[in-house]
């Protein structure tokens, strides 16, 4: 499978954002008595009754123009936050994808075991791929969510192996000396033993909160917490529908007296995850 499609991860984040409901301006409370005759006066008739924006990422404190205005400010700068950090994770995504290759495979008869995918640094592909970065909030943001991505996305990669699948059923039993070199049969990624948990939105928050390390940072854990979300939902789908690919094996066999099955090693050229 192809990395996931940036709409599809904004659509993930956005609701996760929405989910929580947060309303514009914070804790702000109708005034009443003679104070909220005042308040109300204040405005002409037509300020004190507005249609809120959409799609409703805040919700309004109350239908003032005031505060639906402040509503639509924060749903258009919070949004574009989000759909340009997703595209830009989309983006990374794809190029690792295409960049990756796989290394020490070991091959005995027709199955596959160990083996390892190398790739490039996914945190600074995310920079490079136009991760938002237009104010300094927006850059201590950007930052930490481009760090925590790649750190827990190098991590994970390191813990993918093959758990020993039969990528090459003509090996089983070969009387030749030499093995004809072959790409291996397809298996989806998610069949390979691997710690994925480590790029799930539980353990990836928190890291990202923990490193911002600014508690007052407006909407921090509701933000980290979408992107993060965004992320999970797509990387499980990733994980299940991507195929191993052209993993190609050199092996020897046995002889014409004695056969034995193919032992060797194999390798996957860039472009094998598919």
């Amino acid at each position: 499978m192809p990395a996931p499609q940036a709409s599809m991860m904004q659509q993930f984040a956005r609701a996760k954002f929405m989910s929580f409901s947060l309303k514009v301006p914070t804790n702000w409370q109708e005034p009443s008595g003679d104070a909220g005759k005042q308040y109300s006066d204040a405005f002409k008739p037509e300020e004190r009754t507005t249609a809120p924006g959409a799609p409703p990422l805040f919700m309004a404190a109350s239908a003032n123009k005031y505060h639906t205005d402040t509503q639509k400010m924060h749903i258009g700068k919070i949004g574009k936050f989000i759909d340009d950090t997703c595209s830009a994770i989309c983006g990374a995504w794809g190029q690792w994808q295409t960049m990756t290759s796989g290394a020490a495979f070991v091959v005995v008869g027709p199955v596959v075991s160990v083996g390892q995918f190398i790739g490039p640094p996914m945190g600074q592909l995310m920079m490079a791929n136009g991760a938002p970065m237009s104010s300094p909030n927006e850059m201590k943001y950007t930052n930490v969510i481009s760090t925590v991505i790649g750190t827990q996305w190098e991590a994970f990669v390191a813990t993918i192996k093959c758990p020993g699948l039969p990528f090459y059923p003509a090996y089983a039993a070969l009387p030749t000396p030499v093995a004809p070199p072959m790409p291996n049969v397809p298996f989806p990624l998610g069949q390979f033993v691997s710690a994925t948990p480590l790029v799930s939105c539980n353990v990836m928050k928190p890291l990202m909160i923990a490193q911002l390390a600014d508690p007052q940072a407006p909407f921090m854990s509701q933000l980290f917490e979408s992107i993060c979300t965004g992320f999970e939902q797509c990387f499980t789908i990733w994980n299940k529908a991507t195929l191993v690919t052209n993993v190609m094996a050199i092996a020897t066999g046995g002889t014409p007296i004695s056969p034995l099955p193919a032992a060797g090693t194999a390798t996957m050229p860039p472009g094998g995850l598919v």
